[in-house]
């Protein structure tokens, strides 16, 4: 018996529609490694259809009042909340991880920004009017700055979706948004609810590959371009978007660094540390994953990291014990193996290093030490579930090994030395430092990095205004 696959659509204008030529991608499950669904693989006529039908909706959008806006988002949250438990299993099965954490930990944080947003749509607004020259007076208008095309990343598909759509549409925009190749049922299901709510065309979405993300980037149409990837395809969009000029909006790789300080809280820091290195597999561009511990205190922190990799636990989704799912495809798996494989001698792998199971693309919770600061895995984003530590003397170097790479999103320190803290948070070249934890976000505080890590802020009112341009108005006060 043969179970038919689901068939997942664009949705343009209004629309469901499959790709104009007819091709698709097969979608996997990267929980059982099976194919579930089809989805469109799109190309130049798709991309054209919908950058037409957000070129054609941006007018009225743009001249909605905020409060309309405003109530759409809400509208749209209210929506998702009561559809939750759809929302969880398409994501669930876009990237095999565990249902209830994804629940808990995903879909009201993704509410909560939506709601931040629609706040944020009645805060549009330029400086006061003043007069700066004789007999004239000034003002600031903040407008959208059009279509936004938005290139979303496979990590966390149904929230990258919602920091992309959710402020540029406050702000008055359209949107063509690519979700990934390999995750895209919970973007169309988030099409699908928001068809009641939004005009034809403010929101689109279109199913493909890279060739597709690359049409939309260098499309005539967009005014912004925004993407959250890999380095590469970062510089591969900046090259694009720069021969038209247009806007670009980039949130790539990170290597965060966690300083642990000889006086800090061991068995809290392991913990935390552990959680934040571990969970989505370690596919997170600010996952703990690059430990720095001083030296009076390594060997007891990698013995208590090592018992903690021990101790977690990858499975099935349905499985309530389990901290992470599946990495989300056979090319990211085999990037996390080969990291491994090819470690140094002088490197020491404490726990895991190994794939788990038959089925799927599941990956040992695994911690390596005895590293240098000019190896390969220290250097380079393993974004898997493996956490390397390394050693230092005093802050001099563990500021040195911190700032040491070309990656600068987020970082942590632990300590209980106020001063010290202040003067690595001061000193820290990374757009988020984190004191006595790591990972938690809200959606008042601005995400976002430096360096290789990209440019632009997702969430906060700074992602909003990301998403507006400015414009002076200057009137003579003689009529």
């Amino acid at each position: 018996m043969t179970t038919e696959l689901r068939r997942l659509r664009n949705y343009i204008g209004g629309e469901f529609k499959d790709a104009a030529d007819g091709r698709t991608t097969e979608v996997v499950n990267p929980a059982t490694g099976e194919v579930y669904a089809t989805a469109p693989l799109s190309g130049q006529a798709d991309v054209d259809a919908a950058m037409a039908a957000a070129a054609a909706a941006f007018p009225g959008w743009r001249d909605t009042t905020p409060a309309e806006r405003q109530k759409a988002l809400l509208k749209i949250a209210d929506a998702f909340e009561a559809r939750a438990d759809e929302l969880v299993a398409a994501e669930s099965e876009n990237t095999g991880k565990p249902l209830g954490l994804t629940a808990s930990e995903e879909l009201p944080p993704m509410v909560d920004q939506i709601r931040f947003f629609a706040g944020a749509a009645r805060l549009l607004e330029g400086r006061s009017a003043g007069e700066y020259m004789e007999g004239m007076t000034s003002i600031i208008r903040r407008e959208p700055v059009g279509v936004c095309a938005q290139v979303a990343p496979w990590n966390y598909p149904m929230m990258m979706a919602v920091w992309k759509f959710a402020p540029a549409i406050a702000a008055g925009n359209t949107v063509v948004l690519k979700p990934s190749d390999t995750t895209p049922a919970s973007t169309v299901l988030m099409a699908e609810i928001i068809d009641s709510v939004l005009p034809k065309g403010v929101f689109n979405v279109v199913c493909g590959d890279r060739e597709t993300g690359k049409a939309m980037v260098e499309h005539s149409t967009p005014a912004m371009a925004s993407i959250t990837g890999s380095v590469r395809a970062g510089m591969q969009v900046a090259e694009s978007a720069s021969k038209d000029v247009k806007r670009v909006h980039l949130e790539l790789g990170g290597k965060a660094p966690v300083v642990v300080f000889e006086d800090a809280d061991i068995p809290k820091a392991v913990e935390d540390i552990a959680v934040a290195g571990y969970f989505n597999a370690g596919q997170d561009c600010t996952a703990a994953t690059r430990v720095l511990v001083h030296e009076s205190i390594h060997d007891e922190f990698v013995a208590a990291l090592a018992k903690a990799a021990a101790d977690t636990k990858t499975g099935q989704p349905d499985d309530e014990d389990v901290l992470y799912g599946p990495l989300n495809n056979p090319n990211q798996l085999k990037q996390v193996a080969g990291f491994i494989e090819r470690l140094p001698a002088h490197a020491k792998v404490e726990a895991g290093g190994h794939q788990v199971g038959e089925k799927g693309f599941f990956y040992a919770p695994t911690v390596v030490s005895g590293l240098k600061q000019d190896d390969e895995i220290i250097q380079n984003e393993v974004f898997g579930p493996v956490i390397t530590v390394q050693s230092f003397t005093d802050e001099g170097q563990a500021l040195e090994y911190a700032n040491g790479v070309e990656f600068a999103l987020a970082s942590s320190v632990w300590t209980k030395d106020h001063g010290r803290a202040m003067r690595m948070s001061k000193n820290l070249d990374f757009g988020c430092v984190w004191i006595n934890t790591h990972i938690p976000l809200v959606a008042e505080m601005p995400h976002g990095g430096f360096k290789k890590s990209g440019y632009g802020k997702d969430l906060s009112a700074y992602g909003f205004e990301d998403y507006t341009r400015i414009k002076h108005v200057m009137t003579s006060l003689d009529g």
